[in-house]
Parts: structure tokens; sequence; C-alpha cells
């Protein structure tokens, strides 16, 4: 994997393209059509992060774009957040390049099913596979003039962080959704100016967490800095839970 680089404007820029990776819950996928001379077929997928933030898929064997797949791993992927927007082409976009292929590893599983509860009710079916897009490079475009190419390196996340991160997931989610209710709430409404109460953690990845208040509603918790294994990120844990904890003190 290609080193990064810190301090430059790339960086920035990538850090962005990241956050919005990890943000969005849908995506345009582009494969070629098995038949049809090998035209460009586009179509609507729901998509998660592993935790190096490589795309994850939950598709069915008799969608087209499955069946494409199958033919040529070749794809891309295009996620945005325009559509609020009075002009969307001033919205920030991300297309991804690379390779999709079936990767039947449970954690992907878990973590596809953690951003989309939904899914459950078919995942076990025998006609859907979970597929990973391995990721060669992709194209940011933060509005006009700004768009820039970006390698897979600035794309995902540390390798050795997210081998770490992953494997203690479980764990950590365990013990924060036992233990620390209070603090996952606190981190939502005082932190992150989310409403509600009943937050749980159903994912974490080097850079940040996420929590799910139930039906489709999530929040993003960016780390201050690189989770770079299980020690690393609890000591984050306990400085996010302190600054949310002293937010609410001074709170009116």
């Amino acid at each position: 994997m290609p080193k990064k680089t810190v301090g430059t404007d790339k960086d920035a820029t990538a850090a962005t393209a990241r956050l919005l990776l990890r943000t969005r819950r849908t995506a345009a996928l582009a494969t070629a059509l098995a038949s049809d001379g090998g035209r460009p077929f586009c179509s609507l997928v729901t998509v998660a992060c592993d935790s190096d933030g490589s795309p994850i898929l939950l598709l069915s064997l008799l969608s087209d774009h499955t069946r494409n797949l199958d033919s040529s791993s070749l794809a891309s992927l295009l996620l945005e957040d325009t559509g609020r927007r009075a002009n969307p082409q001033t919205g920030p976009r991300l297309t991804l390049l690379g390779r999709i292929i079936p990767d039947e590893e449970a954690r992907l599983r878990r973590r596809f099913l953690a951003r989309h509860p939904g899914a459950s009710l078919y995942a076990g079916f025998a006609d859907f596979r979970v597929f990973r897009m391995s990721v060669e490079s992709g194209h940011w475009v933060g509005g006009f003039a700004q768009a820039r190419r970006l390698e897979a390196g600035l794309i995902l996340a540390d390798a050795d962080a997210a081998r770490a991160l992953g494997d203690a997931e479980p764990s950590v989610l365990a013990h924060m959704n036992t233990d620390h209710r209070e603090a996952l709430d606190l981190m939502a409404q005082r932190l992150m100016g989310r409403g509600g109460s009943g937050w749980t953690m159903v994912s974490v990845d080097p850079e940040g967490c996420d929590l799910s208040r139930g039906r489709g509603i999530f929040c993003r918790v960016q780390f201050p800095r690189m989770a770079t294994d299980a020690a690393a990120l609890r000591e984050i844990l306990v400085g996010l839970t302190g600054a949310a904890r002293e937010a609410s003190q001074s709170a009116p």
C-alpha cells in the first residue's frame, strides 16, 4: 500500500473523502454488462465499510450487476452528498475504482448488517452474497474546480491499525454497549449535537466510531487522532467520554 504523506492539502482532501465514504449508506455501482458487448451498466446499491474503509456490499446473485461482476470484477462506486443542495454540482462526491469480489469473512457480514439492520431479513437467503471492493484509486470532487485523483493509500486506513481494530471490535462493542450506554448518549448529544437517547456503538475503525439509535438513524464520531490499536482506542474513548461529560455539565 502506498505510504501516506502528512500536512498537505491532498491529505486534507483525502480526510474529507474518507469521511464521506464512511458516512454514506448508498452508492451508484457501475459495472460492464456481461452481455450486450460490455455496455456500461449503473445501479443503486447499499454499502458499508470494512475497518480500513473498503466498501462492503450485499448483492443478490440474481441481479444484473452481480452477473456482471461474475464476468468482470472491475467496477466503480460513486458516493455523494449532493441531493439537498440547490445546485448539486457544488456538493462533494467520491468515485472509487477497483475490483469487487465475493468475500464471506464473518466480519464483513457483521459490519454490513450493523449499517443496514433491515437487510437481516434477507441476508441469509441462498441467493445473497457479501462482496468487498479492493480499492485501487479514487476521484474526488468537492465542488467547482475541486477535483483530485487519490491513490488507494490516501483513501484507506492504515492496514495494521485497521486489522488491530477489526480484531478488537466485537469486544469493544460489547463493552461499550453494556457498560457505557450513558457515555454513548452523551457523545451523540453533546459532541455531535444529536438528539434522543438509547444510542449504541455499532462499528469502530481507526478514525472513528458509528453510533445508531435504530430506524436508520446513525451518527459518526470522528476521533481526534488515529487509533492504532486497542489500547490507543481505549484512551481515545475515555477522552471523548470526559469531553462529553464536561460539555454536559457546562450546558445551560
